[in-house]
């Protein structure tokens, strides 16, 4: 995906309606870095510019830092060196286990569906691909699945490695909502009161505005880019959004996403975007991921006992939502 194209997904998916009413001793500071192959956007609100530049510099080096760390897609991370076999085992310090301890969570709770270990068949389908494409074949599909599932991934004590090998870990359905989270916490370690950190599929907010009302952020129409589905509003909360939109590629007409049923080995056809409103962004981003996978009366029932927000769009457009979830649909 270009620059070009990030940039124009950011502005029409993203809508932040930032209305200040209080002193004009508030000033808005904001900078934007091109991690983890988009732009994420961060904007401060303060009467000390220093220590917003300040905080916001620090917050791009966390991002940054986690980028380069486990991104499955950066060569030398440790989770590249496990998945091209320059490392037979990794070691995880105290940040790598909680990662990953919480990652089998969320593929307890999808039934298997939510797997990292579904590196082959996203390199099947390959969708950063600009090259003619076709559907990948029976036998192609076979042959990836075979080399994906959670339990093929051995932690003993702190260290991590494959029980077979072709696994490949991918780390695109949560480690920009964990790196967004770490953002917003060295934000408010340094005094931050007010701010917003966006990465088009990954959002945080420290507390409210600074005219004390909540954020809001324009939720796309999955079938219409130039629509606004519904206005969410949040205080102090992470926002993570899953969508048969935001990745894809087209074969005879058809569009594929990126979201990827690894027991069909073909993109999930029932839904076409969840929302995941939570106190954490690293957790409404698998949330997010998990769900898809997941039937909708299932989603609900877990939400609604997990103190989670959601919003569902169906195949067919259809929208659930549960109360946990402040949106004003359009």
């Amino acid at each position: 995906m270009s620059k070009s194209m990030i940039k124009k997904i950011l502005a029409i998916f993203i809508l932040p309606i930032f209305i200040l009413s209080c002193s004009k001793d508030i000033l808005k500071i904001e900078n934007s870095k091109f991690l983890f192959g988009t732009y994420i956007s961060i904007s401060v609100y303060d009467e000390d510019e220093k220590l917003a530049n300040k905080a916001i510099e620090a917050a791009f080096k966390e991002i940054e830092r986690i980028d380069n760390k486990f991104n499955s897609k950066i060569r030398g991370s440790i989770i590249d060196n496990l998945n091209s076999g320059k490392r037979k085992e990794i070691e995880l310090d105290e940040e790598g286990i909680y990662l990953f301890q919480n990652l089998k969570k969320i593929y307890e709770l999808s039934h298997g569906k939510y797997d990292v270990t579904i590196g082959p068949l996203l390199e099947l389908w390959d969708f950063g691909s600009k090259d003619e494409r076709r559907l990948p074949t029976e036998e192609e599909i076979k042959k990836a699945q075979k080399n994906i599932g959670f339990d093929n991934l051995v932690l003993e004590g702190n260290k991590l490695l494959f029980s077979k090998d072709n696994v490949e870990i991918d780390t695109g359905s949560f480690l920009k909502g964990y790196a967004v989270e770490r953002a917003k916490k060295i934000m408010r370690e340094m005094g931050v009161e007010s701010a917003f950190i966006s990465s088009i599929s990954s959002i945080e907010t420290i507390n409210l505005k600074p005219d004390g009302k909540p954020w809001k952020i324009g939720v796309e129409n999955p079938e219409n880019n130039r629509e606004i589905l519904g206005i969410v509003e949040l205080n102090n909360q992470g926002m993570g959004v899953s969508g048969d939109y935001q990745t894809y590629i087209e074969i005879n007409g058809k569009r594929y996403h990126h979201i990827i049923d690894k027991t069909t080995g073909f993109p999930v056809e029932d839904k076409k975007m969840i929302v995941v409103i939570s106190d954490n962004a690293f957790f409404s981003d698998m949330y997010s991921t998990a769900f898809f996978t997941m039937p909708i009366d299932e989603i609900l029932d877990y939400s609604d006992k997990n103190n989670l927000g959601v919003l569902i769009v169906d195949k067919d457009m259809k929208i659930y939502k549960n109360s946990k979830i402040n949106i004003e649909l359009k």
